[in-house]
């Protein structure tokens, strides 16, 4: 409840235990040993966020709203909250900021048997582990409320909370629309494989993030670590993957008009711009 007050729009809860397969690099309770409970929260990336780069007229909204303010404002403002809310309570409560696990380590263990600094936890993996939601295809977070449109914070606390079940819904039915949107063929849609989490069975598909970062179709760099994977939030795969979603009214928050009703502008390898028909502009 004092989430949802402070404005977040989903929340799910895992007890430690559900991350017994991940390495001490990545693990909750290497940062806080008295992990009993992870929670995870998101908020909606609003569908209007992607409309300027969906229109190629208005590529900052994106930048602005999605990747500075939902994170660094509206999230950090609810993170302290509930934060605060279970110290008030007696118990310690750890946020984390959703950092790149791919970030190497920047130091040296400061233990025998320790991990060395940064431990970075996958908030994706975590906020599957939390029934937020399961992974789709491109290795993006989907939940049935919004597709891939969230950012997601975590905290660690040593309070035993109820533990959400996991999510049985996937929004994503693997079907390569993304994969067939990409114009530089970044998505290996044949090659998917399943990605198992908690007991579940997932297909993700391999990324070449080096294409990626040549993307010019709504690709943003990590803003946290270069070594960190791109942005593709607002990229032509997954404003793709929206348009399918609205097709197949498969989300529980749907809108009344569709999200694409024209070809999509598209800029390939040689930098040409132009319409998805084939035309050139």
């Amino acid at each position: 409840d004092t989430a949802l007050e402070a404005g977040i729009d989903l929340v799910g809860v895992a007890p430690v235990a559900r991350f017994d397969d991940v390495s001490p690099e990545h693990h909750p309770a290497t940062i806080f040993p008295e992990t009993r409970s992870v929670v995870a929260m998101a908020k909606r990336i609003t569908r209007g966020c992607l409309r300027g780069t969906e229109e190629g007229t208005q590529l900052s909204i994106y930048s602005t709203y999605a990747m500075n303010w939902v994170p660094h404002r509206f999230m950090a403002y609810a993170a302290v909250r509930v934060a605060s809310f279970l110290e008030d309570h007696r118990f310690e409560a750890v946020p984390l900021p959703d950092l790149p696990p791919e970030t190497p380590p920047m130091g040296i263990p400061v233990r025998p048997g320790l991990p060395a600094p940064n431990v970075m936890i996958d908030f994706i993996d975590a906020a599957v582990r939390c029934g937020l939601g399961q992974i789709g295809l491109t290795g993006e977070l989907m939940t049935p409320e919004f597709g891939h449109r969230q950012r997601i914070i975590l905290i660690l606390t040593d309070a035993d909370l109820t533990a959400t079940p996991l999510c049985k819904d996937n929004p994503c039915n693997a079907c390569g629309a993304c994969a067939a949107a990409c114009p530089f063929d970044a998505i290996d849609h044949s090659s998917a494989v399943d990605k198992m989490i908690s007991g579940l069975a997932m297909p993700v598909a391999p990324i070449d993030q080096n294409a990626c970062m040549h993307c010019r179709n709504g690709v943003k760099p990590n803003p946290q670590h270069p070594a960190g994977r791109p942005d593709r939030l607002a990229a032509l795969c997954m404003r793709s993957c929206s348009l399918l979603q609205d097709r197949r009214d498969v989300l529980r928050y749907p809108h009344r008009q569709p999200f694409r009703t024209k070809a999509p502008w598209v800029i390939g390898r040689n930098g040409i711009s132009r319409i998805d028909d084939g035309k050139e502009v």
